[in-house]
């Protein structure tokens, strides 16, 4: 792939997903099905809008099925599957329609609260989509209407896991088929947090006194949805949050808001202000020690330590009554560190919410400041 974008002041080139790579692979492999025609390359366009044309490997056809692959490719990001073969296998069944699932090097999902129920292959819903889409079009194209099987597989998947969140998370035996856009973009911190700096400057240029951040989409979506404050007045921090409030505080800010999926402001009750997974992931350690504190039986308290994600741990704490105290012992946490690093001068509160359970907690002064930045 030969795009590019300037980031940090350099050059680096895009990549494309292991999704991009599932949907690319199970196209190609479906038109020499259903067609008997070989296929060398293969174009898709991604959910970014960006179109690929990628080299088809590894070709195998044997009588009613067709195996082939392509190489993931994530440009001048770090990524460790990297250089691995991501192969689709099609064939024909009597079942109508299409179906997808995991082979070699594709992990099972086991834990709830993932983007797959239990006992699924991890292929998250966009690639699953993607794949389907792909698939559909060369049916149509080839007339078919019969049922498809599409299989996904990744040699080295298991090994290439234990580098990842996997196993913690819960997907054993392999890989996630990953990637809501279809396309990689290479991630530069100072880059990141320039952009933030620039927004942030920009917002206290035309008068704001009061900001409001978020890390990410989730949040916008509940700013809109449940705060009706219109999102765009929210910056998003992405998992910098410390690099945030210290560049509010440094140009002025009278106070600061900070909304966001417990997934991400969990880990500000343990003063951790970088949120990338890369630099730790304290959230069920926390949700377990605040829930040991209100005297939990340890048999629950193992469940939530083992939870996949936020909201299968807040199942247990909701199942024995102590969600409520817990939240709120959480915002209190969550102020308490956001009032060191921010300093005196500065106000600061937090909301935090799950998809599943709506608001969760927020900071006492969190409505004052709502009113103040929807004036604002």
């Amino acid at each position: 792939m030969e795009q590019y974008i300037e980031k940090d002041g350099k050059r680096l080139r895009l990549g494309y997903t292991t999704g991009s790579c599932a949907a690319a692979a199970a196209k190609a492999a479906a038109w020499m099905l259903l067609t008997g025609k070989p296929k060398e390359k293969i174009s898709i366009q991604t959910p970014k809008g960006i179109p690929l044309i990628l080299e088809v490997k590894e070709i195998s056809i044997e009588g009613s099925r067709v195996s082939c692959a392509i190489e993931k490719d994530s440009g001048d990001d770090p990524d460790v599957t990297k250089g691995m073969l991501i192969f689709a296998s099609v064939s024909y069944v009597e079942k109508l329609g299409i179906s997808i699932d995991g082979g070699q090097g594709i992990g099972r999902v086991t834990k709830p609260g993932l983007d797959q129920p239990v006992g699924a292959a991890a292929i998250n819903s966009v690639p699953r989509r993607m794949i389907r889409e792909n698939v559909e079009e060369v049916c149509r194209l080839a007339d078919y209407s019969g049922g498809i099987s599409v299989v996904i597989s990744a040699p080295g998947g298991e090994e290439i896991a234990q580098k990842t969140f996997n196993p913690r998370l819960g997907i054993v035996g392999g890989i996630s088929i990953l990637g809501t856009t279809g396309i990689v973009e290479p991630m530069s911190d100072k880059a990141l947090v320039d952009t933030i700096r620039a927004e942030l400057n920009q917002r206290k240029a035309l008068g704001a006194e009061y900001v409001l951040l978020t890390p990410g989409n989730y949040g916008y979506d509940f700013i809109r949805d449940s705060l009706h404050i219109d999102p765009e007045k929210a910056v998003m921090t992405s998992n910098f949050i410390g690099d945030a409030l210290d560049i509010c505080k440094g140009l002025g800010f009278k106070g600061v808001l900070l909304v966001g999926h417990i997934g991400k402001l969990v880990k500000l009750a343990g003063g951790m202000f970088n949120t990338h997974s890369q630099y730790g992931d304290c959230r069920m350690e926390i949700l377990t020690a605040q829930a040991a504190l209100c005297g939990i039986h340890a048999k629950r308290a193992a469940e939530i330590m083992n939870a996949a994600v936020c909201d299968d741990a807040l199942r247990v704490l909701s199942g024995e009554n102590i969600l409520k105290e817990i939240m709120e012992r959480l915002a209190q946490r969550i102020g308490y560190y956001l009032r060191i690093r921010a300093g005196s001068d500065m106000e600061t509160g937090t909301a935090f919410f799950s998809k599943v359970y709506g608001l969760l907690g927020k900071t006492e002064n969190t409505d004052d400041l709502i009113d103040k930045i929807r004036k604002g």
